[in-house]
């Protein structure tokens, strides 16, 4: 098995060493990430410089780039041989509901949707105020999912957005297939004033739970679970489709 990893937290974050380790176990392993913390990044390429990578006493490879610019080189240029899937964590925090939309995590998975296998997007989930973070837990619980993967039938496009609480594996209550719940609005960004008394912004947290009832992924994490929801990269909303023909039918934009 020919894995790519990647991540947002960048190439020095434990969770990518945590996971590297364990997969390395089942599967040869390619990591590719970022030279820093490129949280939120989302799926923006990098195309205002060229990217030059830098290689590490342990075997890991870092870019000046986002997240997709690590998976996007990985597959086409640095990588020898075509790795056949893209696993991208383990992320210090949840990426669960409209995370999504945002995450670096699920944006280096997405970018590998045109290799043969499914990628695979892993987020630890903290849960109170422990700090430690349980990273092993995500590992073990990825390696024991690829080394049956074999027997699973989707199509490559697929992104399975992994989320798991941050606890002992002992301590796991079982695995929920679910859907993406949805946040509230997030809070107010901070207005800070420097010496000249001119105003920046800090960007606020994300937004409390709005949908997190039976069935989100929001729920699974909150009764001790991991969530893994299937994604896709084609966000055409089909449901509007008869209406919106409809409604073109009878307007005179021509």
């Amino acid at each position: 098995m020919e894995l790519l990893l990647s991540n947002d937290d960048g190439v020095n974050a434990l969770g990518l060493e945590v996971l590297a380790r364990e997969l390395q176990k089942i599967a040869s392993v390619t990591v590719i990430a970022p030279d820093r913390d490129r949280s939120g990044a989302s799926n923006s390429l990098t195309l205002d410089r060229p990217l030059k990578p830098s290689y590490h006493e342990n075997g890991f490879i870092s870019l000046s780039g986002t997240p997709t610019d690590c998976v996007y080189l990985g597959i086409y240029c640095i990588v020898d041989k075509k790795p056949e899937r893209v696993v991208s964590g383990i992320n210090a925090g949840a990426n669960l509901g409209d995370d999504v939309l945002y995450s670096g995590t699920v944006a280096a998975a997405m970018e590998g949707r045109r290799l043969p296998r499914p990628s695979i997007a892993v987020s630890l989930v903290r849960m109170g105020m422990d700090d430690k973070m349980h990273y092993e837990t995500a590992a073990i619980i990825v390696r024991r999912l690829l080394e049956q993967a074999d027997t699973l039938a989707l199509s490559p496009k697929t992104v399975l957005n992994i989320n798991v609480p941050n606890l002992p594996l002992n301590e796991i209550k079982g695995i929920d297939l679910t859907r993406l719940g949805h946040r509230s609005p997030a809070e107010t960004p901070h207005v800070v004033k420097d010496p000249r008394g001119d105003e920046s912004y800090w960007l606020s947290g994300s937004g409390k739970e709005d949908d997190g009832g039976v069935g989100t992924d929001f729920h699974a994490v909150s009764k001790g679970r991991v969530s893994i929801t299937p994604m896709q990269f084609d966000m055409s909303h089909y449901e509007s489709f008869d209406h919106i023909s409809s409604w073109l039918g009878d307007c005179n934009l021509l």
